[in-house]
């Protein structure tokens, strides 16, 4: 039984970032993420959608927030002392924050063993189902592919 589990272990060991949004976990591409910060201050803009917190200045330059728990459509995220925000920047032109409840470390996706996904539930946004060692399901969470859909460049109200 043993080697049938190695077996289906996912070969590729690229590293990934391990957050929780709510009660799921999620497997980011660290290729995807170009920084973690604390919650900073962010300023809220009116007649924008539930899920946008609005505009936080990282550095001198500025992001969207996402409540990505919201975003996905499982309810606003709890911030608390354990909540980061995850940069990403798909081009010079479009770059967001996404707000997590808290970071699970880095990970290689060869620690998992890799799920066929269930059509029927899966977001657009979702890749990959994983198993861990300890049988927990992880889904792999692409944020360039969130950042293109029609929905998340329609803020406004």
């Amino acid at each position: 039984m043993q080697a049938k589990h190695n077996a289906n272990k996912f070969q590729d060991s690229s590293p990934v970032l391990g957050v929780a949004v709510g009660e799921t976990r999620y497997l980011i591409p660290m290729s995807e993420v170009s920084e973690v910060v604390d919650m900073s201050k962010v300023i809220a803009i009116p007649l924008t959608q539930s899920w946008f917190l609005g505009l936080a200045n990282v550095r001198g330059n500025l992001y969207g927030i996402t409540d990505l728990s919201a975003y996905l459509g499982d309810g606003a995220v709890l911030l608390n002392s354990k909540s980061r925000i995850l940069l990403a920047s798909l081009d010079k032109k479009l770059s967001g924050g996404f707000v997590v409840d808290s970071m699970l470390g880095i990970r290689e996706r060869s620690e998992f063993t890799l799920l066929e996904k269930e059509k029927k539930k899966a977001k657009e946004t979702i890749r990959k189902q994983y198993k861990d060692i300890e049988e927990r399901i992880w889904e792999e969470l692409s944020l360039f592919a969130l950042m293109r859909e029609e929905k998340f460049l329609q803020i406004a109200l």
